[in-house]
C-alpha cells in the first residue's frame, strides 16, 4: 500500500490534487505552506485556483485523466494534420542529425511539440505587459535610429562604443539606410517571464529577424479546435488582428514611388530552423514566400521572377540574417542573399524589414544600459524591467561578475555562445575568471532567468507543472506599435538548459477579456494610401522546380505502392505453390521493382533466391528511405518539396501528407533497430498499412490538387511532372513484364498483375472477357487516349500543359519532342507488338518501350533546362546553381 500522501492515495480523476502533489514533489510548492520558490500562475499562496484559470480547472476536472490523454492525442494529431514542424539545429545553424556525406538529404523536419493546455493571462496582467512592451519597442526604435544616425548614445558617453561596434549585429553597410515612416524598428520580439515576486522581466529582445509569430497563430488554431468548449468559456482575445496589422504595415513601408507595392517574405529555405513559421506567416499575410533564387537585382531595382517575367519588388519581410542578404557587400560566402541588394537599399528603391543592422539591439550588453538610453533619448523609464546584467568594463560590476561566476549566465559582446556558470567545474570557473580579467569589456554576466510555473498536459498521469515564459510581438504602425494580443508561450527545459531559455514545448497564450469595457490601448492600424499589387503566383525556376518534382514524387509514391501491393499479394498467393506456372510472376514482379527503382532485388537473377528473400526485399523497398526509388524515399522527398512551396499549397495538403508520413516513415516503432520487425504479423501489418495509406493519400492529394489548387503555371508544371513520371513508370513496368515470352499460365498471371498495377484490369476484362493478348493490353494502356492511365493520355496531357506555359510558342524544343514521341506511338500498330524474335522476346514491343522511355527522360531534362533552371546570366557569385538535384 502506498504511503499516505502518495500519488496512489489521490483519486484517479482528481487531476488538480495531482497537480498540487506534483508541485510539492518538485519542491516549488508545499501543500501546507504554499509556494516556496517561483510564482505559480495557476494557484495562489493558499493553493486555490486563481480567477483567470477557473474555467480551465473546471474543464480539466470534467475530463479526468482519460480525457486529458485523449486531449493530448488530439493536439498531436492536429499538429500533424496542419504540418507544423520544427528543424532542430545547433547554435551554429547546422541541422542536427543531418547527413554528413555529400549528396545525402538532410533529415525531415521534426514535429512541433505543443502543450494541450493554454497559458492564460489575466486582463490586468496583460494591461501591464502591453504598456511595457509597446514602450520597450519605442525605446529600442529610438536606440536603433540613433546608432545609425546621430549616435548621441555614444557621443554622450552613455553607451560604450566598443559594445556597439564589436557586436556582429552592427552592420556598417547599413549606415544611412532608412525605413520609410516614423519607425526604424519594424518588428520586435520580446522574451518575458515572471519572477518569484510576480513581476514581469525581459530576458531577451529579438530584432534581427524575429521568429515565432507564425507558430503563435498556428498554435491558436490547433488549441481552439482541440478544446472548443474551453475556448468558448474563456473567450480569449483574438491574436489574428495582429496579422492584419502586420500586413498593412508592410504595404505602408513601401517606398513613396511604389503605387501598387509588391511585398515578399524572404526565407533561407526549407532547412531553416523555423521554415514552417516563415511559410505559415507568408500564407496568412497573403504575400509570396521567396528564396534568394527567386530574386534578382537589375537596373538598381529588386525583381521577382514570376510567370516567365520580372516583377518589381517594393518590400521584403526579411527572415534571413542581415550578414547573409547580399554576398556582394556583406558575406561573400552567402547563398541566401541577393547580389546587389544593399545598393538597392541605399538608393531607396526597396524597403527591407527588419532593416539591416537591427540585430545590434540583441546585444547582451545593451540590456545593461537600456534605462540610461531610455532617459537620454526619450526621457522615460522602462516599465518592464530587464534581467539584471553586469558589464566587465565597469570596475564594481566586474568585481561582482568575477565573484558570482557560478550563479550567472556569461555572454560575450561579440555574440559567441553563452556559458552557464552553474554548469562549470571549479577548474573551468577559474580559467574563465582569468579570461574575463584579461579582456573584461568583452564580457557581461546576466542573472539566471526566473520562470513562473503553470499547468501542462504532462505525461499520462494527469496535469503536471512546468516552468513557462512567453515571446511577445509588436509591429510598427504610423501611430505607434501594435502588439499581438497573446504570443508564443513555451515550456522551459529543466536543468542548466533552462538557464539558456531552451524550450521543450510551446503553449498557446490566451489573454482574458476585461470584465468592463475600456478604451483599446492598441492603436488601430492606419490604412495605407497605397493598394498592394495582387500576386497571383510565383513561378520562379526554384518554385517551378519544386512543383515539378512534387508531381513526380507524388506519382512515384502511388505507382510504387500499387506495384508493391500486387507483388506482396502474389508472393503470399504462390509462396507455398511453387509448382504452379503462375508462380513465375513473383520473381518477374520483383525484377520489375528492381528495374524501376534501379536497385538489386535478387541474387544474380536466381528466381528461387529472389523469392526466398522477398519479405526482406518488400520491407526494404517500403521502409528504407536510403534505398533509391523506395516508397519511404519518395514519401520523404514529397514532403520536402511540398514544404518548400507550402504557400502554394492548399491547407488540406498537410492533413493528407501527414497521414502518409505517419504510416510509411515510422517503421522503427516496430523495430528500433530499423530492420524488419521480429514478428511476421507486425511486419505484414506495417506493410499493409503503409501501402494502403499511401494509395489513399496520393489519391486524396490528386483530388486536392484538382479541386483546391488554382490551375496556374505552377499547377501546370506539377501536372507535367506527374504525367512524365506516370509515363516513365508505365514503360518500365511493361518492359519488365511483357517483353519476355513465358508459358501461357505465367503470361496470364503476369499480365493480370501488370494491369492491376496500372489500375486498368477492370477495363481490360470488360473488353476482352479474360483473354490474354499483348496487343489488347497495348491497345488499352499504350494507345487508348480515353484511358487516364494510358501512355497516349499522358502524352496528350503533357502536350496540353506545355502549350499552357507562358513561354510556349508551339515549336519549343519540349513541344517538338512530345509531338515526336506521340507521333511515333500513333504510327505503331498494336498487332506488330505481338511479334516474337528467336530469343523469345517481343522485339517490337521492347524497342518501342525502350525508345519511349529514353525520349521521356530527355523530355524531362529539356523541361528542366528550359523552365526550371536559373538563366545563365543570373548565376549567384559562388557559381552555378547548387540547390538540391533530384533523380
Amino acid at each position: 500500500m502506498a504511503a499516505a500522501g502518495g500519488v496512489a492515495a489521490i483519486g484517479d480523476d482528481d487531476v488538480l490534487a495531482r497537480y498540487r502533489h506534483a508541485r510539492a514533489q518538485s519542491g516549488l510548492f508545499d501543500v501546507r505552506d504554499g509556494p516556496v520558490a517561483g510564482y505559480d500562475e495557476f494557484v495562489d499562496e493558499a493553493g486555490d485556483v486563481r480567477p483567470a484559470w477557473r474555467e480551465l480547472a473546471d474543464c480539466v476536472t470534467e475530463r479526468g485523466l482519460g480525457g486529458l490523454d485523449r486531449l493530448r492525442s488530439t493536439v498531436r494529431r492536429l499538429v500533424d494534420n496542419d504540418g507544423i514542424t520544427y528543424v532542430q539545429v545547433d547554435r551554429n545553424g547546422a541541422v542536427l542529425g543531418s547527413a554528413s556525406s555529400p549528396g545525402e538529404d538532410p533529415p525531415a523536419p521534426g514535429p512541433w511539440h505543443l502543450d494541450a493546455l493554454p497559458l492564460i493571462v489575466s486582463a490586468a496582467d496583460w494591461d501591464e505587459l502591453e504598456s511595457g512592451l509597446v514602450q520597450r519597442s519605442r525605446i529600442l526604435d529610438a536606440v536603433l535610429a540613433d546608432l545609425y544616425g546621430a549616435r548621441r548614445s555614444i557621443t554622450s558617453g552613455v553607451l560604450p562604443a566598443q559594445l556597439v561596434f564589436a557586436h556582429p549585429g552592427y552592420v556598417r553597410a547599413a549606415h544611412g539606410i532608412q525605413v520609410p515612416g516614423r519607425h526604424q524598428l519594424f518588428l520586435h520580439g520580446c522574451d518575458v517571464s515572471r519572477s518569484a515576486g510576480g513581476d514581469f522581466t525581459v530576458n531577451a529582445d529579438w530584432t534581427q529577424a524575429p521568429s515565432g509569430a507564425g507558430y503563435a497563430l498556428a498554435d491558436r488554431r490547433v488549441v481552439a479546435h482541440a478544446v472548443p468548449d474551453l475556448y468558448e468559456r474563456v473567450g480569449p482575445r483574438p491574436a489574428s488582428p495582429w496579422a492584419q496589422a502586420l500586413r498593412l504595415a508592410l504595404i505602408d513601408a513601401a517606398p513613396e514611388s511604389a503605387e501598387e507595392p509588391v511585398v515578399v517574405v524572404l526565407s533561407p529555405g526549407i532547412h531553416s530552423e523555423t521554415a514552417f513559421d516563415q511559410a505559415y506567416l507568408a500564407s496568412v499575410l497573403g504575400f509570396p514566400l521567396v528564396e534568394s533564387a527567386d530574386l534578382v537585382v537589375r537596373d538598381g531595382k529588386l525583381w521577382m521572377r514570376s510567370l516567365g517575367t520580372l516583377k518589381r519588388v517594393d518590400v521584403v519581410l526579411r527572415r534571413v540574417d542581415a550578414d547573409f542578404v547580399d554576398p556582394l557587400d556583406l558575406r561573400a560566402d552567402s547563398r541566401l542573399g541577393v547580389v546587389g541588394l544593399v545598393e538597392v537599399l541605399r538608393r531607396g528603391a526597396v524597403t527591407v524589414v527588419n532593416t539591416l543592422g537591427s540585430g545590434v539591439l540583441e546585444s547582451p550588453a545593451l540590456l545593461r544600459f537600456l534605462p540610461e538610453l531610455a532617459e537620454l533619448l526619450l526621457g522615460e523609464t522602462p516599465a518592464l524591467r530587464s534581467a539584471q546584467v553586469y558589464w566587465g568594463g565597469i570596475d564594481v560590476e566586474r568585481a561582482h561578475l568575477l565573484t558570482h561566476l557560478s550563479s550567472l549566465v556569461l555572454k560575450r559582446v561579440d555574440g559567441a555562445d553563452p556559458i552557464v556558470g552553474p554548469a562549470l567545474s571549479a577548474a573551468r570557473l577559474e580559467a574563465l575568471a582569468a579570461t574575463i580579467a584579461a579582456t573584461p569589456w568583452q564580457w557581461v554576466g546576466q542573472e539566471l532567468p526566473e520562470f513562473s510555473s503553470a499547468p501542462t498536459d504532462g505525461q499520462p498521469g494527469g496535469v503536471s507543472e512546468g516552468r513557462v515564459g512567453m515571446r511577445l510581438f509588436t509591429v510598427a504602425q504610423r501611430g505607434g506599435y501594435a502588439p499581438m494580443i497573446g504570443g508564443l508561450g513555451y515550456l522551459v527545459a529543466s536543468g542548466h538548459a533552462g538557464h539558456l531559455v531552451n524550450t521543450v514545448a510551446a503553449k498557446d497564450v490566451w489573454v482574458r477579456t476585461p470584465n468592463r469595457v475600456t478604451a483599446e490601448r492598441t492603436p488601430t492600424p492606419d490604412l495605407p494610401a497605397m493598394t498592394p499589387s495582387p500576386t497571383r503566383a510565383i513561378s520562379s525556376p526554384r518554385v517551378l522546380s519544386d512543383l515539378f518534382w512534387l508531381g513526380r514524387y507524388a506519382e512515384r509514391a502511388e505507382s510504387t505502392a500499387r506495384l508493391l501491393v500486387v507483388t506482396r499479394e502474389r508472393y503470399h498467393e504462390f509462396r507455398y505453390r511453387r509448382e504452379m506456372t503462375g508462380s513465375e510472376c513473383v520473381p518477374v514482379l520483383l525484377t520489375a521493382l528492381g528495374q524501376i527503382t534501379g536497385t538489386d532485388t535478387g541474387a544474380d537473377g536466381d528466381d528461387a533466391e529472389m523469392v526466398a528473400t522477398a519479405p526482406t526485399t518488400l520491407w526494404s523497398l517500403t521502409a528504407d528511405r536510403n534505398r533509391p526509388g523506395s516508397l519511404a524515399q519518395s514519401v520523404e522527398r514529397l514532403g520536402s518539396v511540398s514544404r518548400a512551396v507550402r504557400d502554394q499549397m492548399s491547407n488540406d495538403t498537410w492533413m493528407v501528407l501527414a497521414a502518409v508520413e505517419r504510416a510509411v516513415l515510422n517503421p522503427t516503432m516496430l523495430n528500433p533497430g530499423g530492420g524488419p520487425p521480429d514478428s511476421q504479423t507486425e511486419g505484414e501489418t506495417y506493410l499493409a498499412a503503409a501501402h494502403s495509406q499511401t494509395l489513399a493519400g496520393m489519391l486524396a492529394l490528386s483530388g486536392v490538387a484538382a479541386e483546391s489548387m488554382v490551375q496556374d503555371v505552377g499547377w501546370t508544371v506539377m501536372d507535367i511532372g506527374k504525367r512524365i513520371e506516370r509515363a516513365v513508370w508505365l514503360t518500365a513496368l511493361l518492359g519488365a513484364t511483357l517483353v519476355t515470352v513465358r508459358s501461357a499460365g505465367a503470361e496470364q498471371t503476369i499480365t493480370e498483375s501488370a494491369l492491376v498495377a496500372c489500375e486498368s484490369s477492370i477495363s481490360y476484362r470488360r473488353r476482352t472477357l479474360g483473354k490474354v493478348s499483348v496487343s489488347a493490353v497495348a491497345d488499352l494502356v499504350l494507345f487508348d487516349e480515353q484511358n487516364p492511365r494510358s501512355l497516349a493520355y499522358q502524352f496528350e496531357r503533357i502536350r496540353h500543359d506545355l502549350k499552357a506555359l507562358p513561354s510556349s510558342s508551339g515549336s519549343t524544343r519540349p513541344e517538338r519532342l512530345i509531338d515526336e514521341i506521340a507521333g511515333r506511338l500513333r504510327r505503331t500498330d498494336p498487332t506488330d507488338l505481338e511479334d516474337v524474335t528467336a530469343d523469345g522476346r517481343r522485339g517490337e514491343l521492347g524497342d518501342l518501350l525502350n525508345g519511349l522511355q529514353a525520349t521521356l527522360r530527355e523530355l524531362s531534362r529539356l523541361i528542366t533546362a528550359t523552365h526550371l533552371s536559373l538563366p545563365g546570366d543570373m548565376q549567384p557569385l559562388w557559381g552555378p546553381d547548387e540547390r538540391r538535384v533530384m533523380p
